[in-house]
């Protein structure tokens, strides 16, 4: 099976309020490297955290060609018409730099905080699907849209001239990832599953089903990962650790790795991740973009 030929490359940026002028210079770093996306995290609840959507409008006002995403964007704590109206202005804004990383809601007791009604597990999935199908209704233009659902209703509201941007989803139950080969451009496995966990081996079949049930051709719904681990200066003996989770390596072990990824798991997208609270430092990043990221690139290329 041929690989992907668009594979994308990434960074996940800090959040803390503390840390502006590193957010400011890694994704200036990033656009500058070629890299193709930068990430944030949302999480709205916490004091210490910038907001997610306006970080995202002060980076992507400050670089050139770099796509933003908030991965996972904090739905129920923004209304699918605001959010369709929020990507469509950021596109417009940046010409088109913007993904949409949704999903169904994680921390949930801190969601309820802030004011949010609790929603059972499967009615935040029946939500997901409904804001996935309002913000694609009210992005690309076209007639006024009325849609009443169980979740959002609106009436008479004109679409934004903006496309609707690739709309990647954060799924593990069978009902979300059902929902992601439904509707998704892209699948964002969760808690850092990677291409050779059992997790991603049960759980893309199911987006692969979904999508063929809808008509749809599974291979349009791409798996993208968020991948963590260290860079060493010579190679490790063992690059996962006894639970068969990737640690990392040498940037000749990364390379490999990351390689074998696309072409026999296709992988279609890597951000690279730190822990939350971290820096990315200089030496890290440097070795992502400027050693890792070309030389798999050449790899895919030639094969």
């Amino acid at each position: 099976m041929a690989p992907n030929p668009k594979v994308l490359f990434g960074v996940g940026l800090e959040s803390g309020v503390d840390q502006v002028s590193d957010i400011l210079a890694h994704a200036r770093f990033a656009d500058d490297a070629g890299l193709d996306v930068v990430s944030f995290s949302d999480h709205p609840y916490f004091s210490e955290r910038i907001d997610a959507y306006a970080a995202l409008g002060f980076i992507l006002g400050a670089t050139s060609n770099i796509t933003g995403a908030v991965i996972m964007t904090n739905l129920l704590s923004r209304p699918a018409p605001i959010l369709a109206r929020t990507v469509a202005g950021l596109s417009t804004i940046s010409h088109g730099r913007v993904a949409l990383g949704i999903g169904a809601g994680g921390m949930w007791e801190e969601i309820v905080a802030l004011g949010v009604p609790r929603l059972s597990p499967a009615a935040r999935i029946r939500a997901l699907e409904e804001a996935i199908i309002v913000v694609r209704a009210l992005t690309g233009g076209g007639d006024p849209v009325t849609y009443d659902g169980e979740f959002y209703q609106v009436t008479e509201m004109a679409p934004a001239a903006a496309p609707t941007p690739p709309i990647w989803i954060g799924a593990l139950g069978p009902k979300g990832l059902a929902v992601t080969g439904r509707h998704a451009d892209g699948w964002i496995p969760g808690h850092l599953a990677d291409w050779r966990s059992t997790r991603v081996a049960e759980s893309r079949p199911i987006v692969d089903e979904a999508a063929a049930s809808a008509g749809r051709d599974p291979t349009d719904v791409d798996t993208i990962y968020n991948v963590s681990g260290s860079f060493t200066r010579e190679p490790l003996p063992e690059t996962r650790d006894d639970e068969g989770r990737w640690i990392g390596g040498s940037v000749t072990q990364w390379v490999e790795e990351l390689t074998v990824a696309v072409l026999e798991r296709r992988a279609a997208a890597f951000i690279y991740l730190v822990a939350p609270g971290d820096i990315i430092s200089d030496t890290t990043l440097n070795l992502w973009g400027h050693e890792v990221v070309p030389a798999v690139r050449e790899a895919i290329a030639t094969r």
